[in-house]
Parts: structure tokens; C-alpha cells; sequence
């Protein structure tokens, strides 16, 4: 299996027309994205939070966690992000893929478009759901919504 990196540009949301490039490993079982401190420091993103980690030998670390911009291309979002130490590598995880609408491929190991999807079915009461069924037997409507 292969490696997969990603170049990307990292800036304060409070500020995102300064950025700077990072070359990223993509870890499509890392949830945060890590960037090293001195470059979150540089560019004004303070930490708002301590997270607890747990390594794969089971040791526990902390490390700070703020949140920060990302671009790709035209694609922008905002995530948070860890505050990297000497020695951390810098991952791009997966709140910062889905933040961008994009998706690893963890077989080809190719980054493919996320489908955004906005709605939910909560959000239309109005739509027939008469002829869908589950385990439990057919979906009724109550104000809206559905029960099994």
C-alpha cells in the first residue's frame, strides 16, 4: 500500500488571504489534520482546547487544538486542526477532507469528490414516504418525521 500526500494551503480564518503551503500525509484513519506549531503560531491561529490521544504502542499524548482554513484549488474549508510537535508528522485527516468535500479512495489511494448532501429527511415533511418499509415494518409520519 502506498503513501498518499497532498499539498495544501493552510491559513487563519480570520485572516485567509495569508496562507502557506504544507505538503501533507493523507491518514485516512487520522480524524484531526496536524500542522507544526511554529506554522499555526505564524500565522495568528491560537489553540482553544487540550486533546488526548492515544499511540499505537498505547501510550497517551496531549497536544493543542485550534481551528484553521485549508485551500485546494477552489475548494476551501475550515477544520480543526493539531498543534504539532517536534517529531509529529504532518497528517491531513479526515474532518479537513470532508471540510474540503473530498474523499480518500483507500483502495487506489486517489482523492474523488465527496457528494454534499444538505438536507435531511427531517428537513421535508412534505414528501411521501408511504411505500418505504424497515426491520420493524412501514415508516410512519409524525409532525414531520419518521418512526419505524
Amino acid at each position: 500500500m502506498g503513501l498518499t500526500v497532498l499539498e495544501l494551503e493552510v491559513g487563519n480564518p480570520a485572516k485567509p488571504d495569508i496562507t502557506e503551503r504544507v505538503e501533507f500525509l493523507i491518514d485516512s484513519a487520522a480524524i484531526y489534520s496536524v500542522v507544526p506549531t511554529p506554522m499555526l503560531e505564524k500565522l495568528g491561529i491560537r489553540p482553544i482546547a487540550q486533546q488526548e490521544f492515544r499511540l499505537a504502542d498505547g501510550s497517551k499524548i496531549v497536544r493543542k487544538k485550534g481551528i484553521a482554513l485549508f485551500r485546494h484549488g477552489e475548494q476551501v474549508g475550515g477544520a480543526d486542526v493539531i498543534f504539532g510537535e517536534t517529531g509529529d508528522s504532518k497528517l491531513l485527516g479526515a474532518f479537513t477532507l470532508e471540510a474540503l468535500g473530498l474523499a480518500l479512495d483507500p483502495l487506489r489511494r486517489e482523492l474523488k469528490p465527496l457528494p454534499m448532501i444538505l438536507a435531511g429527511l427531517a428537513a421535508a415533511p412534505d414528501w411521501d414516504f408511504s411505500p418505504m418499509t424497515t426491520c420493524n415494518g412501514p415508516l410512519t409520519r409524525n409532525h414531520g418525521r419518521l418512526y419505524a
